[in-house]
């Protein structure tokens, strides 16, 4: 009998991370953790609070007033998973650019990042998880029966991003989103704390040619073998 396994799935922006791990979260009937909605979440609450991520002192104070939980959108059929920052629902706002350019900063303090990994520890506790973010794979959950990492070119993930940020109703210029995830990138690899880095037993997607159920299709068929060798 196939047993419960933890996938975690890393990457770079706009390489299709949240959305394939969505889909492949549904496929097995699993739980879906966006660890990346978490970061935006408390980015959003320094903005909306004007607390200055380099103010650390004022970063750890807001830490304990940060309750983040995710919530399914009611009759949603695939489910649509939606982030909730102190009892709001906060899902297109946390996908704004104003967000977006400072995620990688906050996302970079020590002391956030132990606090989001702690909380994403215990969501996946008892395994039955998909999880996309990061650094799921080389610090969240090391033991995870599956590990991918996603990489996509960055003029792909671009017109990916500037087409989902178009469907929620923002604008951005297709220069100034490969400027944020360039800058992005710089920050997540290059960080102290937990780099974005493929774990050593990742099995790695370029996502640049695949089309959406293409890159569904190869993580759920390696879902498979690890529920079955587990």
């Amino acid at each position: 009998m196939p047993k419960d396994i933890i996938v975690a799935i890393d990457g770079y922006s706009g390489c299709g991370k949240s959305s394939t791990a969505k889909a492949v979260a549904q496929a097995l009937n699993y739980t879906y953790i966006d660890s990346g909605a978490m970061y935006r979440a408390v980015t959003l609450y320094l903005l909306q609070h004007k607390i200055d991520p380099a103010h650390l002192a004022e970063v750890l104070n807001a830490l304990p007033q940060i309750n983040i939980r995710f919530v399914t959108k009611p009759n949603s059929t695939p489910p649509i998973y939606e982030t909730y920052l102190n009892g709001d629902n906060v899902e297109q706002s946390i996908r704004e650019m104003s967000v977006s350019e400072r995620v990688s900063e906050v996302s970079a303090i020590p002391q956030v990042r132990h606090a989001m990994v702690s909380l994403q520890r215990n969501m996946g506790a008892d395994k039955h998880v998909v999880m996309d973010g990061r650094d799921i794979g080389t610090n969240v959950f090391p033991h995870a029966e599956l590990k991918v990492f996603m990489t996509a070119d960055l003029t792909e993930r671009a017109h990916r991003r500037k087409a989902e940020l178009e469907a929620k109703g923002s604008t951005a210029t297709l220069e100034e989103i490969i400027e944020n995830l360039a800058e992005r990138d710089r920050i997540d690899t290059s960080r102290t704390e937990n780099p974005l880095v493929k774990a050593e037993d990742a099995v790695e997607i370029d996502t640049t040619h695949l089309e959406f159920d293409e890159q569904v299709a190869k993580v759920m068929s390696l879902a498979q073998e690890a529920m079955e060798i587990s």
